[in-house]
């Protein structure tokens, strides 16, 4: 007579409560962002950065390369920035929420309204 190994059954309910709670150690472990965290700057050599001419001065604008340029346009006064003002640097909704500087510019310039 040969033996039979003996086969655990997995029933519904251990796999829905394996599942939920390797859900909840993935969740508990994975990195998120804190709000004591600081966003970090745009840097200006990113391509995404490049592909718009971001600036963090705006008289860095490359005329030629950018004639869409409108003067006294700035990050300060662009539809796109975020958070408070008062500070040097905010986030940017075209990066992402990484930070600007309010006294530069890029293609993506949008008037506040």
């Amino acid at each position: 007579m040969s033996r039979r190994p003996k086969v655990k059954t997995v029933t519904r309910r251990k796999l829905i409560s394996a599942l939920l709670f390797g859900g909840a150690i993935t969740t508990l472990a994975s990195p998120r962002r804190s709000f004591s965290q600081v966003a970090q700057r745009v840097d200006v050599k990113h391509p995404a950065a490049l592909a718009v001419g971001y600036v963090e001065n705006v008289n860095q604008v490359d005329l030629k390369k950018f004639p869409s340029y409108v003067k006294d346009s700035t990050c300060e006064n662009c539809a796109l920035l975020q958070g408070s003002a008062g500070q040097n640097y905010r986030p940017c909704s075209l990066f992402d929420g990484k930070l600007v500087s309010i006294g530069g510019w890029c293609s993506g310039w949008a008037p506040e309204i």
